[in-house]
């Protein structure tokens, strides 16, 4: 489906594979679309200008990006309505509140904005001069807690597990030595020399990332919002879950592969004795799909970027 032309005018960044997500909801002519990851309106505006009779829910945990996307999307009328708070918890709520049968579909951008990792005052960028990175700036744990707080165990746990750094050891050992930390430029410039070189990446890449991640309980709460759709029997969508790194990746494609199982009898059993109907629908994206090569050029940030698609069908 074509884009239109000057639709990101007004829009501070362009969402990452914009006409893949266009795409992905093909068919989903009418009813309500969940942005789960509003943000700033990128993927919303495209949703709502593409498919002109469907509905969206958005669902941020920001109020500077729910300030933003009410502005900008307030030209769609009574045809949005905005949400504030973790998506597994408002779509929830959504899903008792609404009709189930006319939601068509719902999105969900995993990971931080663009715009969060621009403003250096949130603490995600490697040049910031605090260190928070709380995607809900009102939230109790921020990124100086976890590095100033944290045990050197602890600490060797995240960066090993959501960080997958084999030196997790050492790395925890020299924040320990030089903290306290105050800002995010500070840390990177100090565990510089110790992470992996010769990527395309900042040196301290994963570090940040591994410490983002607990601060916001990124993989947990994605688990949360698949629980919450798993869970919801009455439920007919397609479902399309962006992920910009490996673990997240690894879970979408984990719990996708189990909905698509038709028999979910243990290993050692001989035969079939489920009934062999209890799939939740079928796999749409057997592989992820990426960004083209212009939009590679044109926005760096989307070249991790991953969109996996799956429909949903009611039991």
């Amino acid at each position: 489906m074509p884009i239109k032309k000057g639709l990101f005018v007004s829009i501070p960044h362009i969402p990452v594979l914009y006409r893949e997500v266009v795409s992905a909801f093909e068919g989903c002519d009418e009813g309500i679309v969940v942005d789960c990851t509003m943000g700033y309106g990128g993927h919303s505006s495209l949703i709502l200008d593409s498919y002109p009779h469907v509905k969206l829910i958005g669902i941020d945990q920001d109020q500077a990006a729910i300030d933003f996307s009410s502005k900008r999307l307030a030209k769609y009328g009574d045809r949005v309505i905005i949400k504030k708070g973790r998506f597994s918890e408002v779509l929830k709520e959504i899903f008792q509140e609404v009709d189930v049968s006319k939601i068509s579909a719902i999105l969900a951008d995993i990971g931080v904005s663009s715009l969060q990792l621009d403003q250096g005052k949130r603490g995600f960028s490697f040049e910031s001069d605090v260190l928070d990175m709380r995607m809900n700036p009102d939230a109790n744990l921020s990124a100086a807690e976890v590095v100033n707080g944290y045990s050197q165990k602890a600490l060797e746990d995240i960066l090993y597990q959501y960080g997958e750094l084999r030196n997790s050891r050492k790395l925890a050992s020299v924040i320990i030595q030089n903290r306290p930390f105050y800002s995010a430029k500070e840390l990177a410039d100090c565990v510089k020399p110790f992470m992996p070189k010769g990527k395309k990446i900042h040196p301290a890449t994963l570090l940040m990332q591994a410490i983002r991640i607990e601060v916001n309980d990124e993989l947990g709460e994605l688990q949360r919002v698949l629980d919450v759709i798993e869970s919801e029997d009455k439920l007919t969508c397609k479902l399309g879950i962006i992920s910009f790194h490996s673990l997240e990746d690894r879970i979408v494609k984990q719990r996708f592969s189990s909905w698509s199982k038709k028999c979910i009898c243990p290993a050692e059993f001989m035969r079939c004795e489920c009934g062999n109907n209890n799939a939740k629908g079928k796999i749409i994206t057997k592989k992820p799909l990426t960004a083209q090569v212009d939009e590679l050029k044109n926005n760096a940030r989307s070249r991790s970027a991953k969109l996996r698609i799956f429909k949903r069908e009611a039991l």
